[in-house]
C-alpha cells in the first residue's frame, strides 16, 4: 500500500459526507416518491455509473462470482445488500435521519460479533470497551423516549425495528463479502448487485413518479443514486492510502453529519425535516456512539505513527 494520508483523509472525508447526506436526502424524497421506487433508481443509476466506468471489462470477474464455487455466497451477499437498502429506507419512513443513523451503527457491531463467532476472530479488550461504550450511546441517545418524556408512536417503534433489521441483513451481506474478497474484488460485488436490484426492483417500483417530481427533487434523487457509487468507491482508495485503523476511525463521524445536516437545514432553509428530541445526554448519546464505533471498528494489528 502506497500511503499518502492526506488522500487517505480526504477519500474518507468523502465517504463520511456522503453517508452523513444520505439519510437526509432519502427522507425528503419519501415526501413524493415511494420507498420501492427510491430503491430502483438508486440501484440503476448506480449500475449505469458502474456499467459505463469498468462494468463493460467485468464480465469474466461476474461470471466467476456466480460459479457454482461462489454461488452461495454471492446470492446471501447480494440479497443482503438488497434486503439492507429496502428495510433501511422503509425505517427511515418511520424515524428522524439522525436516529436512523445511530441505529445502523449496530451494523459494524453486529459485523464483529458475527466474525467473532463464524471466522473465531479474537476481540481486543479496546474493542469490546467500544461496544459497550457504543450500546450505552445508544441508550443515552434515545432515553428521552425510552422514558416515555417523549411520546413514541407505534409507526415510530415499527421504524426502530426495521432499521435493526436492515442492520442485521448489513452484517450478513458483511460477512459473505469478507469470504468473497479472498479472490473477488468487492467493486465487482457491489455491480452485481446494483444490477441485481435494478432488474427485481422494477416488477415493484412505479418509475413514472419522477414526472411529478420538481427540478430540485429530480437533483436529490440523483445524488440517491450517485451515492452509493461515490461514497463506495472513496472507501475503497482510503484503504488503499491509508491505514485501515485510520479510516476506521473517521467513519463513525456520519451520524454527527446527519444530525448537524437535518439542524442547518431546518434552520436556515425553511426545511422540515423531522429531527429526533435532544438534550445534552442525548448529544452526549451520539459523541458516544460514534467514539464506540471508531474504537469498536480499530483493527488489531493498527499501525503506530
Amino acid at each position: 500500500m502506497t500511503t499518502n494520508w492526506k488522500l487517505g483523509l480526504g477519500f474518507s472525508l468523502l465517504t463520511v459526507l456522503m453517508w452523513g447526506l444520505l439519510p437526509v436526502a432519502l427522507k425528503v424524497v419519501l415526501e413524493v416518491m415511494d420507498p420501492l421506487t427510491i430503491s430502483w433508481y438508486r440501484f440503476s443509476i448506480s449500475a449505469l455509473i458502474a456499467l459505463l466506468w469498468y462494468g463493460r471489462k467485468r464480465g469474466a470477474q461476474l461470471k466467476q462470482l456466480l460459479s457454482r464455487k461462489h454461488r452461495v455466497l454471492t446470492l446471501i451477499a447480494v440479497l443482503s445488500l438488497l434486503a439492507n437498502y429496502l428495510l433501511y429506507i422503509l425505517g427511515l419512513n418511520h424515524i428522524t435521519p439522525g436516529a436512523a443513523q445511530i441505529l445502523i451503527q449496530l451494523a459494524p457491531l453486529l459485523l464483529l460479533i458475527g466474525s467473532v463467532v463464524l471466522f473465531k476472530e479474537r476481540l481486543l479488550g479496546l474493542q469490546w470497551m467500544g461496544v459497550v461504550v457504543l450500546i450505552a450511546g445508544m441508550l443515552l441517545f434515545f432515553h428521552l423516549r425510552l422514558t416515555d418524556i417523549i411520546v413514541t408512536s407505534d409507526s415510530y417503534l415499527a421504524g426502530i425495528a426495521l432499521i435493526v433489521a436492515a442492520a442485521v441483513m448489513w452484517c450478513f451481506y458483511g460477512l459473505a463479502q469478507k469470504k468473497l474478497q479472498v479472490v473477488h474484488n468487492a467493486k465487482d460485488i457491489l455491480f452485481l448487485i446494483c444490477i441485481t436490484g435494478t432488474v427485481l426492483f422494477l416488477p415493484l417500483a412505479r418509475p413514472q413518479q419522477i414526472l411529478a417530481l420538481d427540478t430540485t427533487e429530480i437533483a436529490v434523487l440523483l445524488f440517491c443514486g450517485l451515492n452509493t457509487i461515490i461514497a463506495y468507491g472513496s472507501f475503497g482508495l482510503a484503504m488503499s492510502h491509508w491505514e485501515s485503523s485510520r479510516v476506521s476511525a473517521i467513519l463513525p463521524l456520519a451520524p454527527l453529519l446527519t444530525l448537524l445536516f437535518t439542524a442547518g437545514l431546518n434552520r436556515w432553509t425553511g426545511a422540515s425535516i423531522p429531527s429526533e428530541p435532544m438534550d445534552w445526554l442525548g448529544i452526549l448519546g451520539a459523541l458516544l456512539v460514534v467514539g464506540g464505533s471508531a474504537v469498536a471498528a480499530l483493527p488489531k494489528n493498527q499501525e503506530r505513527g
